[in-house]
């Protein structure tokens, strides 16, 4: 690893972590503030939900969640947050290398005495650090905002962990994922379209899944693997589904080492 290059990039991302914070912060508060009425009229709630149709509840979890419960409720917000945390990954992955090739600056950045190895290795670290400080702030929001508005119910802390440490291991498969596939690709113009389109496309692969119960689809999508609905009602992780998904960044991140050792870089004519 090189120092430089990691202090250069993490302040270059410091400001989109504030901004994805507050953005996360703001929703978790906002919509656990109504956690209350939820609870407090539990039987109106299932009432009102039993009108929606089976499959967009299905398609969303909520069939397997228990608003009316402090664990089951945050797994509803949770789920959206997951989106936001995907979207935000994924946007790091593909700038991860791709902001030089565009803005023409990566042939003077490998022509400083470092090897491609010790380039890629500091910006992944200065990547993760700054998804690790994103998910800092949004794991002591959620504890502030349930300790806020759950009044004398009771919670399982160590399922809302899981969920804390889900958020990691969701990060790193988009921000790996996002890396290789910008490595695959002749060149990255603008890494918005590409991030939204892999989160939103694994979204809706989730959302198919579970209208159609297709097992196959659930070994494809990150957020089947890492499905807060099932996490609270089981108390754990669903193994299987999760050594998937660390094998998945596992080989991405593998395959973008070779990629971006064998890449041919272009430089200023």
């Amino acid at each position: 690893m090189n120092a430089n290059i990691y202090r250069h990039e993490f302040r270059a991302r410091l400001k989109s972590v504030i901004i994805w914070s507050l953005a996360l912060t703001a929703m978790v508060m906002f919509f656990f503030s109504i956690f209350p009425v939820f609870a407090d009229q539990a039987a109106l709630t299932n009432q009102m939900l039993a009108k929606f149709p089976p499959a967009l509840l299905e398609a969303f979890g909520i069939n397997k969640m228990d608003l009316s419960t402090v664990l089951g409720f945050y797994s509803f917000i949770f789920v959206f947050a997951q989106l936001f945390l995907a979207i935000q990954a994924g946007n790091y992955g593909f700038g991860l290398v791709s902001i030089e090739e565009s803005e023409w600056t990566a042939d003077f950045l490998l022509s400083k005495p470092v090897t491609r190895g010790q380039v890629l290795t500091s910006k992944l670290l200065a990547a993760l650090t700054s998804l690790l400080l994103t998910d800092l702030v949004i794991s002591m929001v959620s504890i502030v905002a349930i300790t806020l508005f759950r009044g004398t119910r009771e919670y399982n802390l160590s399922i809302l962990l899981l969920l804390f440490l889900s958020m990691i291991i969701l990060q790193l498969f988009f921000l790996g994922l996002g890396l290789v596939i910008s490595l695959l690709v002749k060149r990255v113009r603008s890494v918005t379209p590409y991030s939204m389109g892999l989160a939103f496309g694994m979204y809706v692969l989730s959302a198919f899944s579970g209208i159609f119960g297709a097992v196959k689809l659930e070994y494809i999508t990150a957020f089947k693997h890492l499905d807060p609905a099932y996490i609270v009602k089981q108390g754990a992780f669903d193994t299987p589904l999760v050594l998937i998904n660390l094998g998945v960044s596992l080989i991405a991140l593998l395959v973008s080492y070779w990629l971006y050792i064998h890449r041919d870089i272009p430089a200023v004519s």
